[in-house]
């Protein structure tokens, strides 16, 4: 019968014991009941001594590439520890049969004599471990290792005692029977025994007695090994004596001794909890010296130090090495990458780390998510971050107040506030909802929709609910309040967020405007001048509230200190409103010369206000003359004086004008055309006139002009005037479009002149086929015939049609409605068929004029 069983690496070689010699074997009866079973079972070949080749030694290297000590039994012990961790790896129905070592019957009977059936150790060595354990909770007076252990004086051989050491759990138990352990027989100083007692003492934080024990070690002539070396470094790097560790790695770097990756991960990572990252760092390097091989731990620890110094590049390029070697990276290597990609605004890197890690089909955490659905919400692409949260419903991955707080605000940017709400109230019920973010979040999706009043109710839940209110708190606040014009919660809340720190340029940007919009010029001003004086850093929305301000208000000097001030702050370098100021106001020649290469159209304007509110018009016409020797600098100018005219301000569109006028220039037609307009609007006729006449003597006076006049005239009730604006142009050569004949005519016919004249002049002149297409044309022919000019209508009805010019549906309703009115309902339905032929499809108001007008007949 074979025995199989595993002996500890830490025995001896066993005695050289004589075996008979097999007897030949004999032919044997097979009994049917019994089934021959052979045996596959071979020499463990990582044993000491494996109790048949005891006459057979494996001879010796005669120069040894790797010396260690006792007798190579440390390279034993740990191949021996390698190979039954791969069994346990691979247990299963295919799973490896150790290779058990045999024993010799002498062998066998010296086993069951120890009981060791069933047991770790022999009944000897369970009871030595157990009465040394008994010592345990004792005084030191009762604790007399000697007399104790008096019974097992020569019974226990040099590695039966490591055993009973090694499973000591007290470290007073294992110092004392190391005591006793040195004055028997069979002791023999050795690295192993040494070491075992370094890791216990290493575990329970006694650093001062493994330091001694190591000591004691090289006193006796016991060269240390990387184990025993690791086991020292661990011991420090566990109680974070990080100084005594890096003292003492130098130390056996000076030795040549290199130890495992396991114990650099193990000081890597007491390293790192302690925030060293530099430390950490530094180690790593030295092991790439080292060349010791990095797994995937290592990896984690000084990727993750390499990002918390800021060294991105460095953690990248780590990052790349480990996938080149074939690691996969864990989830948070990833989630810490892409986070730091999100945060530099490195898209597309994150993108891709994303991406990678869905190849390796690595399930995101929600920490990942909620770094990822930022990136979504801060570049504006909403659609991918409401599929990655239904990606994150469908692998349940569970999301935190974080990641329902995004979403909140992406429905609100997507306009989507019902949603947004539904999400809240989702939050709030699974009872997700404490973090005040989350409150605000919500409250500025209902500013969103100028819905202030909900946004009030949302801070005011949060109130109510003792949540403490932040800096961001009062500032959403105060934009409640600026949004409702509420001027005296605006001012509490602004002092209140003064308490707090320094007040941020967006909540004095928003009281600069509530201030303006309430009317409230003067305290807007010395508002401007406390912060001022309080030495607020300036943004760019601070600056340009405040500059606008100076502007509109002709504050010349305050405007000029501003941008000096301002020049010295490194964040407006790249702003082109700001450089737009400091080039006009303090730039030199050569900028000045090619201010319009990269200037704000904005800027220009309010620099153009700020000099015609001061009254200062020499620098007034030195700007003017500046922008007109640009190329395209009229054009500029006539687009601020169209601005000028579109808030109202006419007293500055009018004073550009007659500044370029003196500077032998003028503006744009379409934008002489609005100022005349506009005068006409406000019965002003005496101001359209003067801008006509500095334009009327032009060689290339455009018809807008002309028709701006005619419709000012007309407006201001001056029909004659208007006509003989109409004969003088016509004089001049100037052929006007239908818009200008129409209102000429519908001049005429409501003042009752007689028109005569006029019609025989207008179907004299050629029509352009692509200029009498207006309604208002049409509706000045339909006027002929209120006051009974019908022939002269009919006929400029028929010039239009035989020159085929462009008309619309409106053109033919009104000339349909003109011929019904006249009674010339053939001629009418003529129309009617010619506008059907010509694939017009007729509108409502044509059948409503047609059915109209024959029940009125």
């Amino acid at each position: 019968m074979k025995i199989i069983i595993l002996e500890s690496p830490f025995l001896p070689p066993p005695p050289n014991i004589k075996t008979k010699p097999k007897p030949k074997p004999k032919p044997k009866t097979i009994n049917p009941n019994k089934i021959p079973i052979k045996s596959s079972i071979h020499p463990d070949p990582w044993s000491l001594s494996d109790g048949n080749n005891i006459s057979k030694p494996k001879p010796k290297s005669k120069n040894p590439k790797n010396p260690l000590s006792d007798d190579n039994a440390r390279r034993i012990i740990i191949a021996k520890a390698r190979y039954l961790s791969l069994l346990r790896k691979h247990q299963g129905p295919q799973a490896q049969t150790p290779k058990w070592i045999k024993r010799t019957p002498e062998q066998m009977v010296k086993f069951l004599e120890d009981d060791r059936n069933g047991h770790l150790y022999g009944k000897h060595v369970g009871a030595a471990i157990k009465r040394v354990r008994g010592l345990a909770g004792k005084k030191n007076e009762e604790r007399d290792m000697r007399l104790l252990m008096s019974g097992f004086v020569g019974k226990l051989s040099f590695r039966e005692m490591c055993v009973v050491l090694k499973e000591q759990k007290g470290w007073r138990e294992a110092r004392d029977f190391f005591s006793w352990m040195k004055l028997q027989l069979s002791y023999r100083p050795s690295v192993i025994v040494y070491t075992i007692l370094l890791r216990i003492y290493g575990q329970v934080g006694k650093i001062k007695l493994a330091e001694q024990t190591f000591l004691e070690m090289l006193e006796v002539g016991c060269e240390p090994d990387e184990v025993a070396c690791g086991t020292m470094l661990c011991s420090y790097a566990r109680w974070g004596h990080h100084r005594a560790m890096f003292s003492f790695y130098s130390a056996i770097k000076e030795r040549g001794i290199v130890v495992s990756i396991a114990v650099y991960n193990f000081m890597l990572s007491s390293l790192q909890k302690k925030s060293l990252h530099g430390k950490v760092i530094e180690l790593w390097r030295q092991m790439v010296d080292k060349r010791v091989a990095p797994n995937n731990f290592t990896y984690t620890v000084v990727i993750s130090s390499l990002v918390k110094e800021g060294l991105h590049e460095e953690a990248f390029k780590t990052f790349n090495e480990m996938r080149t070697i074939g690691l996969v990276p864990e989830e948070v290597i990833y989630s810490l990458l892409i986070t730091l990609s999100t945060k530099n605004s490195n898209w597309h890197e994150a993108m891709r780390l994303y991406e990678d890690m869905r190849s390796h089909r690595i399930v995101p955490s929600k920490f990942t998510c909620a770094s990822l659905l930022t990136m979504y919400y801060k570049i504006k692409d909403y659609s991918k971050a409401l599929s990655l949260f239904t990606q994150m419903q469908s692998k349940k991955i569970a999301a935190d107040e974080v990641i329902y707080g995004l979403l909140i605000r992406i429905y609100g940017k997507l306009g989507l506030y019902e949603d947004a709400q539904k999400t809240f109230e989702e939050t709030e019920q699974s009872g997700l909802l404490s973090n005040e973010k989350t409150y605000l979040a919500m409250a500025q999706v209902h500013l969103s929709s100028g819905n202030f009043e909900k946004a009030l109710s949302v801070i005011e839940v949060m109130k109510s609910r003792n949540i403490w209110l932040s800096r961001f708190a009062y500032i959403v606040l105060l934009q409640c309040y600026c949004m409702k014009e509420d001027l005296d919660s605006a001012e509490v809340t602004f002092q209140a967020l003064s308490k707090i720190g320094c007040p941020d340029a967006g909540s004095c940007s928003d009281m600069i405007n509530l201030y303006v919009r309430l009317g409230l010029t003067e305290k807007a001003k010395d508002f401007i001048v406390q912060i001022r004086e309080d030495q607020l850093d300036f943004d760019d929305e601070l600056f340009n509230t405040v500059i606008k301000l100076f502007c509109k208000e002709g504050m010349l000097k305050d405007a000029e200190q501003l941008v000096y001030e301002m020049g010295t702050n490194a964040s407006f370098k790249d702003n082109r409103f700001f450089k737009t100021f400091s080039k006009v106001m303090y730039g030199e020649n050569k900028e000045l010369e090619n201010i319009m290469v990269s200037s704000d159209t904005m800027a220009l304007g309010l620099i153009l206000s700020l000099y015609l509110e001061n009254g200062n018009f020499t620098k007034t016409e030195e700007f003017l003359k500046l922008i007109l020797e640009a190329g395209s600098g009229l054009s500029v100018v006539s687009q601020l004086v169209n601005n000028f005219i579109r808030e109202g301000d006419l007293f500055k569109a009018e004073a550009v004008n007659g500044h370029l006028i003196k500077l032998g220039s003028r503006l744009e037609d379409e934008t002489i055309a609005s100022l005349i307009s506009v005068y006409g609007r406000q019965n002003k006729l005496k101001q359209a006139q003067e801008v006509y006449a500095a334009a009327v003597d032009s060689p290339i006076l455009g018809n807008s002009i002309i028709n701006s006049m005619i419709d000012a005239c007309v407006k201001c009730g001056k029909f004659e005037e208007a006509y003989l604006l109409y004969k003088e142009a016509v004089q001049r050569g100037h052929n006007l479009d239908a818009v200008g004949i129409g209102m000429v005519v519908n001049a005429l016919t409501n003042s009752g002149m007689i028109i005569n004249s006029l019609v025989d002049q207008h179907l004299s002149i050629h029509f352009d086929s692509s200029s009498l297409h207006t309604s208002y044309a049409c509706a000045c022919v339909a006027n002929l015939f209120v006051i009974g000019k019908h022939p002269e209508a009919e006929s400029i009805i028929c010039r239009s049609i035989q020159d085929r010019m462009e008309l619309d549906t409106v053109a033919y309703n009104i000339f349909i409605k003109a011929m019904l009115e006249a009674g010339r309902l053939h001629f009418a339905a003529r129309i009617y068929e010619h506008m059907l032929s010509l694939g017009f499809t007729p509108s409502i108001q044509t059948y409503n004029t047609m059915i109209r007008q024959e029940l009125d007949g």
